[in-house]
């Protein structure tokens, strides 16, 4: 049997949950007023891990929402990861000193990975998630405002070779849409580095839950970051964590 770890995403922007449609700061939908009690009703659910995106903080290069992040992380029965607005090793060492237990690391992948090579080799693979996002193939930074010439399968062999362990995968293409995930680039970045891969975008049914678990039966696929579908009340955490068992 195999089971993939589901990761229910709480987007920040202004203070509040949102969800962008693939990746425009122009088209938003607000989900809540609070993203601490959205963490604690997932919680409450069930869920064992949070993922959390600070959007203006990846605009802007600032870790805009930590207050909210930190209460979560040491307030709350859950393991958190979080992203956006990290930019150096100072920002990274803030949050894995405030119960953050993994920090996402994507426009430094690219702009610094040297950097990014020296954060692994102190906090390790397990602490440090590298964070891809692409559109056709290729690598888009800076809250995804701007695309790299690096494809995600060679950005992914590079840090593999470096240590990393986990990437989170996400198709800009298929992001905030609800269209399914694109499980053909999930697979190959899978086969093509070896490294623990966490499907993200366009997750919109437990059919599509059931798809990547399956997926994971067969490669390094392990696990499915779910947003827009649970805010759309498409499924419930609860029965995305019972599909993520297969």
């Amino acid at each position: 049997m195999t089971s993939i770890q589901v990761y229910p995403a709480i987007d920040m922007k202004g203070g509040k949950c949102v969800r962008l449609y693939q990746g425009d700061y122009e088209q938003e939908t607000v989900y809540g007023d609070s993203p601490f009690d959205m963490a604690k009703k997932f919680a409450d659910e069930g869920a064992t891990w949070i993922h959390l995106v600070d959007l203006d903080g990846a605009k802007d290069g600032e870790k805009i929402h930590a207050d909210v992040v930190i209460r979560i992380a040491k307030e709350l029965p859950v393991s958190v990861q979080i992203g956006g607005g990290i930019r150096t090793k100072e920002d990274v060492l803030f949050y894995l000193n405030n119960g953050v237990n993994r920090v996402i690391i994507g426009s430094l992948a690219i702009s610094q990975p040297d950097l990014v090579v020296e954060l692994l080799e102190e906090f390790g693979g397990d602490r440090i998630v590298i964070g891809l996002d692409a559109k056709d193939g290729m690598v888009a930074t800076h809250g995804w405002l701007e695309t790299s010439t690096q494809s995600a399968v060679e950005v992914g062999q590079f840090f593999a070779s470096k240590g990393a362990k986990h990437v989170i995968f996400t198709d800009i293409a298929t992001d905030g849409t609800l269209q399914g995930p694109n499980l053909l680039a999930n697979k190959e970045l899978a086969e093509e580095t070896g490294l623990s891969i966490i499907v993200s975008g366009g997750i919109s049914s437990l059919e599509d839950i059931a798809a990547v678990a399956k997926l994971a039966q067969t490669t390094t696929v392990a696990g499915v970051i779910t947003g827009k579908a649970l805010y759309n009340e498409r499924f419930t955490l609860s029965e995305a964590l019972q599909e993520s068992i297969k």
